[in-house]
């Protein structure tokens, strides 16, 4: 884990959006468990569904149980997010999260938002909650099956570089492993936050900085 973080240092931040600025843990837990005992299998702990979350999140489907011998990931993948976009608006940003983006922009540092959500969900969402404003760019998926974003992350890199912008101060903040993996495959720093879809003992031995939450974030650029 790294230290002394400076966020002020960085003309660029890449946001991840599930888990890291909309807090959606608890419905995602509670919507698998939903498949779960609808199918006859042992529900989830939110403890234990954050210890076993990953990407790609078939691999995620399988550790939860999910053995895909009678239905495709493709059936059951539909059938989670068709309840996720039912319920999604239950969710919200979390704490400090509007009042980060707030400061960022008021430092003149450029932000983005890269995520595994299908991009016209993700445009229209955050356009809900008043956000779309503090984004230069937006990048999700094209299609609904939350595969992955080092292809997604590459794109948006080349489009801060093609509008001659420098690359070397550049932060990707998420959640996840994978957001360190993406980060990690663009050669950009990365910041992970604990109160997401993986618990901390997955991220703090990974070579990123990390906080405890949103607040800590926020307190961090008012020092």
């Amino acid at each position: 884990m790294k230290s002394d973080l400076n966020i002020k240092d960085y003309k660029h931040v890449i946001w991840d959006w599930n888990g890291t600025l909309f807090n959606d843990i608890h419905l995602c837990a509670d919507i698998m468990n939903h498949l779960l005992k609808s199918r006859y299998l042992p529900v989830l702990s939110l403890e234990k569904y954050r210890e076993i979350f990953t990407f790609p999140v078939k691999d995620y489907y399988i550790r939860a149980g999910h053995t895909f011998e009678t239905e495709s990931f493709e059936k059951i993948g539909k059938e989670f997010m068709d309840e996720y976009e039912i319920r999604k608006y239950e969710c919200g940003l979390f704490p400090f999260a509007e009042d980060v983006l707030r400061k960022l922009n008021s430092l003149n540092i450029r932000q983005y938002l890269l995520s595994a959500y299908k991009q016209d969900s993700l445009s229209h969402i955050i356009q809900k909650y008043n956000i779309d404003n503090y984004f230069t760019s937006v990048c999700g998926l094209d299609h609904i099956y939350a595969d992955g974003k080092l292809g997604l992350g590459k794109k948006l890199l080349n489009e801060i570089q093609s509008n001659g912008r420098l690359t070397d101060g550049v932060l990707l903040i998420g959640d996840t492993k994978h957001d360190y993996e993406v980060a990690d495959h663009l050669n950009i720093d990365c910041l992970l936050i604990g109160s997401g879809h993986q618990d901390e003992s997955k991220l703090k031995d990974l070579d990123a900085y990390y906080l405890n939450s949103m607040e800590e974030l926020y307190q961090l650029l008012n020092n």
